[in-house]
This record gives C-alpha cells, sequence and structure tokens, in this order.
C-alpha cells in the first residue's frame, strides 16, 4: 500500500506543481558502477561537517554558556579582537551576532599545528540553519542550511476521548494535531467529538540528519464527524495552498468552530439555566469553555474590537464587531491580547485575550457569545458562510488533485500509523 501512495503521490505533487510553480523534488540519477578500476585510496571522499572538508583540521565542539560570548571562545583560539570586530562589521547584513543565545552548539574546525589557530566556527542557529564564521582570506559569515530529508506518512484512528488524547495516543506529533485541527476548524466541533468518530491524513515528516522536525506538509486528510465525512483536498489557487472539500468548497469559512483549542464544553446556550453563583435561573447566551487560566483566546474572525473593559459579571471582556450582521463577546478573561483596545482591527486566529475568571464566576473558563443582527444565536448552530471555492477555470487541475487524494485516502485502513 505504501508504494501505491508513493507513486500516486508523485502525481499529486506534479499537478500542485502545475497549479503553481510550488513543489520542488529532488530525485537523485543511477550512477555507473566504475570504482572497481580505481584504487581505493583515490575513490576516497573527503569527510564533510556543514559543507567543510574536516579531515585537515582539529574539531572542537561545545556549547554556548550562560554570560558567555563568542569573542571568548575564539580569543582562546588564535583570533584577535580585531579580525573580530572586522568580521562583524563585514557581515551585519548576514547574520547578528546579538541573537547568539546560550545553550546553542558551536563547532570549531582548527589548524592541526602547535598554533591551533580557528580557521571556521559554526554557530548552529536551529535544528535546519547554521551560520558559518570564516577566518581565512576573507573575514565573514555565510549561511549553512542542512539538507532535509522528508519521508511520506499516514495516520488514521478512530476517536475514543478527544483528538488529541486519540493521536497522541496512536504515536503521532503533536504538531500533526495541532494541522488537523486547523484543517478542519471551521467545519468539525471538536468539542462535540463523539466515541466512534475518524479521521485519516497523508502528510510527509521532515528529518535533518535523524532527528525528526515534525509533519511538513499535508497531501490530503478526511475527517468524519457526527456521521459525515469530510475530505480535506490541497489545491494551490493565487499562489497559496489551501483545503477544499470535495465539491471544491473552501475549508475555510468566515468564522472559526471555536475560539480556543483542545477544551471542553461545561455549559451550553440555553433560555433558562441555574446561574452557578447566584443560584437563580437565568438566559445563558454563550458557551462556557473549561481551559487553564492563561489559555490563548483566539477571534473567530475578521473583524474591529469595539470595546474592551470589565463588566460587572461578565469581568474582563472584549467585543468584536464582524460586518454588519454579526458580532461576538470574550467574558471572564483574565487579560487581553497584545494590541486589543478599541478600534483595533483583528485577523481570524488573533490572540484577543486569556482564559481567567474574573467576574461572576467558579473557575477558570471562557464564555463566548455570539450575535446574529444584535441578538444572541447559539455559537454552534452558526452556519458560517464559506470562502471563495475553487474558481472555474481552475477546475480541470483540482479535479485531478481530488481523484488522485480521495484514492490514497480509500487504500488506508481506520486505525493505522506507518
Amino acid at each position: 500500500m505504501f508504494a501505491r501512495i508513493g507513486a500516486a503521490l508523485l502525481v499529486l505533487s506534479f499537478l500542485l506543481a502545475v497549479s503553481c510553480s510550488y513543489f520542488n523534488r529532488e530525485q537523485s540519477e543511477p550512477v555507473s558502477q566504475v570504482s572497481d578500476s580505481i584504487p581505493e585510496q583515490a575513490t576516497k571522499a573527503p569527510t564533510l561537517l556543514f559543507g567543510i572538508p574536516a579531515d585537515s583540521f582539529n574539531i572542537v565542539t561545545g556549547h554556548i554558556r550562560p554570560n558567555g560570548f563568542l569573542s571568548h571562545i575564539l580569543l582562546e583560539h588564535g583570533i584577535t579582537m580585531q579580525e573580530i570586530d572586522q568580521l562583524i562589521r563585514n557581515s551585519s547584513s548576514v547574520f547578528d551576532v546579538r541573537t547568539i543565545r546560550a545553550g546553542k552548539n558551536y563547532t570549531l574546525f582548527c589548524d592541526t599545528d602547535s598554533g591551533a589557530r580557528a580557521r571556521y566556527l559554526v554557530y548552529e542557529h536551529d535544528p535546519s540553519t547554521c551560520y558559518i564564521f570564516s577566518f581565512n582570506d576573507s573575514l565573514n559569515i555565510t549561511p549553512f542550511r542542512k539538507q532535509i530529508r522528508k519521508i511520506i506518512r499516514y495516520s488514521s484512528g478512530i476517536i475514543e476521548t478527544s483528538l488529541w488524547e486519540s493521536m497522541i495516543a496512536g504515536g503521532s506529533h503533536p504538531m500533526l494535531v495541532a494541522k488537523l485541527s486547523e484543517i478542519f476548524a471551521w467545519t468539525v466541533d471538536f468539542f462535540g467529538l463523539q466515541e466512534g468518530d475518524s479521521f485519516k491524513i497523508i502528510y510527509e515528516e521532515m528529518f535533518i540528519d535523524d532527528e525528526s522536525l515534525g509533519p511538513g506538509r499535508i497531501f490530503g486528510a478526511e475527517f468524519t464527524w457526527a456521521g459525515k465525512t469530510t475530505t480535506a483536498i490541497p489545491f494551490i489557487q493565487d499562489g497559496k495552498e489551501t483545503f477544499f472539500d470535495a465539491e471544491g468548497n473552501s475549508l475555510r469559512k468566515a468564522f472559526l468552530k471555536s475560539p480556543l483549542k483542545f477544551s471542553r464544553i461545561t455549559s451550553r446556550f440555553s433560555a433558562s439555566r441555574m446561574h452557578p453563583v447566584l443560584r437563580i435561573r437565568r438566559p445563558h447566551h454563550g458557551v462556557d469553555y473549561a481551559a487553564p487560566v492563561g489559555t490563548p483566546v483566539y477571534a473567530i474572525g475578521d473583524g474591529r474590537v469595539v470595546s474592551t473593559g470589565t463588566e460587572n459579571g461578565s469581568g474582563k471582556m472584549v467585543r468584536i464587531v464582524h460586518n454588519s450582521v454579526y458580532s461576538t463577546a470574550y467574558l471572564h478573561l483574565s487579560r487581553f491580547g497584545p494590541g486589543i483596545t478599541q478600534g483595533a482591527f483583528v485577523k481570524q486566529g488573533d490572540i484577543i485575550g486569556f482564559v481567567g475568571s474574573s467576574g461572576l464566576s467558579t473557575g477558570p473558563h471562557l464564555d463566548f457569545r455570539f450575535y446574529q443582527n444584535g441578538s444572541p444565536v447559539d455559537p454552534l448552530k452558526v452556519d458560517a458562510p464559506p470562502v471563495e471555492p475553487v474558481r472555474e477555470e481552475n477546475r480541470p487541475v483540482f479535479d485531478k488533485n481530488r481523484v488522485v487524494v480521495m484514492s490514497l485516502l480509500e487504500t488506508i485502513k481506520q486505525d493505522t500509523i506507518n
């Protein structure tokens, strides 16, 4: 089955490249075997470390200590302060040495003679990017990017508790859980999942050396929720990859299904609910999500902040107007998000505040409210309008993508991981 998936993904990759020059693959050409006629010594390739032939140097490795500086390391290996200063000035547009952080690894390439002068210093900025400090004829800093290896993987499962617990228990990377939830954030209510709901996903996992960097691109996904199956098909339109359903409608909608990630509903929209503090029955025109204090709260759609402040029992709250019809409110916050003030414009997914327990509250939670034409409506029953579908001129390529993705997903049995 995996071979079939790999072959089909080659087709899908080509189709995505047709819609936009976006997907690049590297292929190795077969090389004729000629080593039998050449002495072994002559064919031995030099050992490369960060692209530098390492055989002719003494290699010294370490990590930046707290309150340490590269200058201290370099001065101990024959580099003068004048050289260090000149190198920094020569390469200020390439790398800002002030971004060097304690705990990061470095590698020195030093002469093998008694002087042991450093010729190169490699600073590992992040898992994929290094900066090479050169102290040869020219003093400069050049970036070096490690080769990323990609492996196609697939995962599927039947949900017993939550999406997070089901995927993590099955061995999925946490970032893959986040990616899957983001793809279906507008179409699946992750707080209303039931036992027996299921998912499938095909993706690439990225490696540097043997260390996994986590999931990369998603090649296709499927989610069955409340008896309805939705397929996510990647397609590039207007230079941006977006996910569409099998009919070509965007999975992204005007509003997110929820302003929180990975929480649970403790109280629903009701015309008559026993208030947990006041102990009297009164309308509850919102949905309560239990979450730890400090959990980020996201704007469910683009809009303008019309008010922030503290209002009696509602505690700290933010109100957002999305258009002439819809508005939302976020109650019992502990604090507001960066730049969230009256009049500020927000985009869908921006952090507008953090979960708290301000106002009349028995514990940390978010009371989320949704208004249509000024009247409160149940947020869980709002049918948000979708954004632009696949345009007619792009249909032929999209249809080919759809056939490939759906055939791949059909080959994956439930509750399997490779």
